[in-house]
């Protein structure tokens, strides 16, 4: 079943249950807490939390999503993606968790030629808060799952809140058992890859307070509205109902995977540090394509960094897979491509897209190559000195100089063996900006110098 498929049947499944359905969002959210929307309920805080009348009583939504904290996983695990996408149902105080439960199973177990997904009720599992009977309760009722696959977990896993005081609670998650082959038994308890968390029903229906910890809090009471925030894991249930083993592997992200191969001329499955290498570079185009679709161009600070170093961490991945010359014009047509049918602006805002990814590639290949043999010296010279670091100054030239975002030098240089005296390069960092900012000050307050019209004046 292709991804946008899945996308078409869940909206298709919740409106026609009552749910409006919203557009997403832009990944460039309106929270001035956050740099992008991190998950599929970021739109709907205001009605959550009580700020802002819902405008409706229950909706549904395909949020695009980014998020990069897990960057150094991407391609290294099955399901770590710096953009996703969250199919999600909410409820603002109209239905509450039985009718969260029942409704997720419905769609999940419902026959493919009925609208549904067609999952097998053998393969799936559901963990609730330890102490929310009701959840077993109604999972016994609405569902065929034996009692042991219905696990009990804590808050670390099955307690949503905020970190700080307001609504907060129990939340229950769907996971997939991928089979034998891929990890023990034991159920989702058991923490391993074998299974594959796909869905997350979060019941909102306490106050809490006296927040000391995202887990360590008081309940105060109950919520006058009870709201539903619930979020499944597009590409994570593309990739169980495609039958590949991770989410790189999909019709969505797949393409650019293979042009990479074809572009180096190695194989994807023949090496493991290769098939990482093209799975980031599948992985990076497709989030670079989705942010600059929303707006967002390179630069040096807040989400133009983050765009930044998605963009240089694939010309990096590339030069490690052999390929020293442009790839851009090759890789980012695949995204598109495989992308259009969900998002139209991608092909249709495509020659803007273009000139920037392009431009940023070859303003990077402009550089790289002298400051990786920087680097490159700095390495050899700790190394002979018997030093666990290169130093600050040289992370600070490369970043000042050559655009080296410090992440990428940290990366080139654990390659290495070594490591990057991370401190005094942001003393560095922190004084230069102290700098800036005295110079701005400086021209903003600075008299102009007049002494020139003097000899205009003595002409006349």
């Amino acid at each position: 079943m292709q991804t946008a498929e899945i996308r078409r049947r869940w909206l298709q499944f919740f409106g026609d249950r009552g749910h409006t359905v919203v557009p997403s969002a832009s990944l460039v959210s309106d929270d001035p807490s956050l740099l992008f929307t991190v998950a599929g309920m970021v739109p709907f805080i205001p009605y959550l939390t009580g700020l802002i009348p819902a405008p409706y009583p229950r909706a549904t939504s395909v949020q695009k999503c980014i998020r990069t904290n897990d960057i150094e996983e991407v391609g290294k695990t099955p399901r770590h993606g710096t953009f996703f996408q969250m199919n999600g149902n909410f409820s603002f105080g109209d239905y509450f968790k039985e009718q969260a439960i029942e409704f997720a199973w419905q769609f999940l177990t419902t026959p493919e030629s009925d609208g549904g997904l067609g999952f097998s009720p053998d393969d799936l599992w559901v963990t609730v808060y330890e102490d929310d009977d009701e959840a077993i309760a109604f999972w016994k009722a609405h569902s065929s799952l034996p009692d042991e696959r219905i696990q009990r977990l804590g808050k670390d896993t099955n307690y949503w809140s905020t970190g700080q005081p307001g609504p907060a609670g129990p939340c229950s998650e769907i996971f997939f058992d991928r089979g034998p082959e891929y990890g023990i038994d034991g159920g989702p308890a058991t923490d391993d890859d074998r299974y594959v968390e796909i869905w997350n029903l979060v019941f909102m229906q306490y106050q809490i307070a006296d927040v000391r910890s995202k887990y360590d809090f008081e309940i105060t009471g109950e919520l006058p509205n009870k709201n539903i925030d619930t979020g499944m894991g597009l590409e994570r249930v593309a990739f169980i109902k495609q039958g590949v083993d991770n989410m790189y592997e999909i019709d969505q992200v797949r393409p650019v995977l293979d042009k990479a191969a074809e572009i180096s001329g190695r194989r994807y499955g023949a090496v493991h540090e290769d098939d990482v290498r093209m799975r980031v570079i599948a992985d990076h185009v497709r989030s670079a394509l989705m942010l600059i679709a929303d707006g967002v161009s390179p630069s040096n600070e807040g989400r133009g960094y983050i765009l930044r170093r998605l963009l240089r961490r694939t010309v990096r991945a590339m030069r490690l897979l052999g390929v020293e010359g442009a790839t851009f014009p090759q890789l980012f047509p695949e995204s598109r491509d495989a992308m259009r049918d969900a998002y139209p602006e991608v092909a249709s805002d495509y020659d803007r897209i273009a000139r920037i990814a392009y431009a940023e590639e070859e303003t990077f290949l402009r550089t790289l190559a002298q400051g990786t043999t920087i680097l490159d010296v700095a390495v050899e010279r700790a190394k002979q000195d018997g030093a666990p670091s290169i130093g600050g100054d040289t992370a600070f030239l490369l970043h000042d100089t050559f655009g080296f975002p410090i992440d990428l030098t940290m990366e080139m240089a654990e390659e290495a063996g070594v490591q990057v005296d991370r401190t005094a390069f942001e003393t560095l960092m922190s004084e230069q900006r102290a700098r800036a900012k005295a110079d701005a000050k400086s021209k903003k307050t600075a008299l102009g110098d007049l002494s020139v019209y003097s000899a205009f004046r003595a002409k006349g």
